[in-house]
């Protein structure tokens, strides 16, 4: 789905901001196996959105995740644009984005 791409400049950038809206956060591997998309691809847009002040980054060991700035002016506004686009998302698509599964591995479990 690509409803906001013409005003964003990419269906990465979308993507990636209708993820962290849809999960609070979220670090590059995670958006781009959850899409489908090149990683590489999706780091790009994640540093692009943060140089813009969009985005914020915090380490959680060596991870480092993206959430939105809480400093960002217009970020009301975006949240709200997003949720609209999010809204006309295939219903499971969005129920896909909303479901995150968070429960730590069990002990000695292989990788």
């Amino acid at each position: 789905m690509a409803f906001l791409e013409p005003i964003l400049g990419s269906l990465n950038a979308e993507r990636v901001l209708v993820y962290i809206l849809a999960r609070g956060e979220g670090y590059a591997r995670e958006i781009a196996r959850f899409f489908g998309a090149d990683p590489d691809s999706i780091q790009k847009q994640l540093a692009k959105l943060e140089a813009g002040g969009v985005l914020a980054t915090k380490q959680v060991g060596r991870t480092v995740l993206y959430q939105f700035s809480p400093r960002y002016a217009f970020q009301p506004e975006l949240r709200s644009l997003l949720e609209k686009a999010l809204s006309f998302y295939p219903e499971e698509e969005r129920e896909r984005l909303m479901m995150a599964r968070q429960r730590p591995r069990r002990r000695g479990k292989p990788s």
